[in-house]
């Protein structure tokens, strides 16, 4: 997978003329052309659409590039009265007009890198659209589309896409170290560009593993985004497993000797049970501890849902999964800490690292039934307040359940002076 060093001496590719490309032609989309036409500045189509496009898929999103400066564009959108909308994308150099109040286009001026530190970049802007696709990482991101069809590839972007190679547009070296979330994204566009898991050049292995401790510059949190596309897309198994190879583990909040072969196992159960996959559920199978789970939040800053399916998963993994009975698992759903019907999210999805396709359905299909005691019944007769009123909750509930959630109030409450009585003993 040799590097593209070298523009190609004519950019000008060929005409596209496809279903695709004419899908993204709405009234606000002709008015913008003919907005910036009139102000004799140049707009193509960057990035993923035109990427989309070629590959015969309609893009959801159509980023914008253009010659005109952010102040330029300003001037042109407030003299002619168009609303601009998240502002904040302005020192990217990037303005979102909202044409006829309907459909708001993210457009950004060229620029290229004139500083890099491996997670920012200083930018200056240009005209030359050849510098900016030479800033840019990959070949298959780094072409134009015109809006007459014309395709505009610099870096033979087009050959790649078409021969299903994810390759660095020049040394790839230099364009991982500019920004080290580069590597990162190697392997989420490998895995929606790519037709075989395991077809990577070599040599740009061997630079990513170079660079691996550049990683430990980029925050968490956008780690995090890119490592869970590549654990729902293609050959998220196989690339998250060539990734430990090179050497990203311990800057992915990951064990040392992650767990790989547990990864392997549970990834393909998980994927063979119908339902939304949760990143974090093959994730856990990487981690040895619950320690290794609060390891993993503190790098990556998870969501709380995130944070609690991990801790929940690796305490729980190993004593249910000799279990082959539906009731255990219900009763899991129904412990007194948080809301019972997250815990139940939480019990599916062990269920799906487990294996347990069986008992996933029947407690998919199983209604949640509302526990008929309140708390403050019990504290009425006699349970503790705080912390402890939990553990009676708990132990009041397995009562309820292995009677098949069919007990009164007063049937429940005749069974709590038992409940503290052992609760006494076993503080003793």
């Amino acid at each position: 997978m040799e590097a593209r060093a070298i523009a190609r001496p004519d950019p000008v590719l060929m005409k596209i003329d496809s279903p695709e490309f004419h899908s993204i032609f709405t009234q606000e989309l002709k008015d913008l052309i003919a907005l910036f036409d009139r102000y004799n500045y140049e707009i193509r189509i960057a990035g993923g659409a035109v990427r989309d496009i070629l590959m015969n898929i309609n893009p959801k999103d159509v980023d914008i590039a253009t010659t005109a400066t952010p102040s330029q564009m300003k001037e042109i959108f407030a003299k002619e009265n168009i609303r601009m909308v998240n502002m904040n994308g302005e020192k990217h150099g990037t303005i979102t007009p909202r044409i006829n109040d309907k459909e708001s286009f993210e457009i950004t001026t060229l620029r290229l890198d004139v500083v890099t530190d491996g997670r920012h970049a200083e930018v200056v802007h240009t005209t030359d659209w050849l510098l900016d696709a030479n800033r840019r990482d990959l070949t298959i991101n780094s072409m134009f589309l015109g809006f007459d069809g014309t395709l505009y590839d610099y870096f033979y972007g087009y050959e790649d896409l078409q021969r299903r190679r994810v390759a660095f547009v020049g040394d790839p070296d230099k364009r991982i170290k500019e920004d080290f979330l580069r590597i990162l994204r190697y392997f989420r566009f490998y895995g929606r560009i790519s037709e075989k898991a395991n077809r990577h050049d070599d040599e740009t292995l061997r630079i990513i593993t170079n660079n691996a401790d550049g990683l430990a510059r980029i925050s968490g949190e956008r780690i995090w985004q890119e490592w869970k596309k590549i654990l729902t897309g293609n050959f998220g198994t196989e690339l998250t497993v060539t990734m430990i190879k090179c050497g990203l583990a311990p800057h992915c909040g990951l064990p040392e000797s992650a767990n790989v072969e547990q990864f392997v196992r549970v990834s393909e159960r998980v994927r063979s049970i119908n339902g939304k996959m949760q990143p974090m559920t093959v994730a856990s199978a990487l981690l040895h501890t619950p320690e290794d789970a609060v390891q993993l939040n503190s790098r990556l800053r998870l969501t709380v849902f995130e944070r609690e399916l991990s801790y929940f998963i690796t305490q729980n993994r190993d004593e249910a999964a000799t279990i082959e009975d539906i009731l255990p698992f219900q009763q899991l759903c129904l412990k007194s800490v948080g809301n019972a019907k997250l815990r139940k999210e939480y019990v599916l999805e062990l269920l799906k690292y487990l294996g347990k396709r069986a008992l996933y359905q029947q407690l998919l299909e199983w209604p949640l039934p509302v526990f008929p005691v309140k708390g403050n019944v019990l504290i009425a007769h006699g349970a503790p307040k705080g912390p402890k009123l939990g553990l009676v909750m708990d132990r009041l509930k397995i009562v309820w359940s292995n009677n098949l959630y069919n007990m009164s109030e007063e049937e429940i409450l005749k069974h709590l002076p038992t409940v503290l009585e052992e609760l006494n003993t076993k503080k003793k």
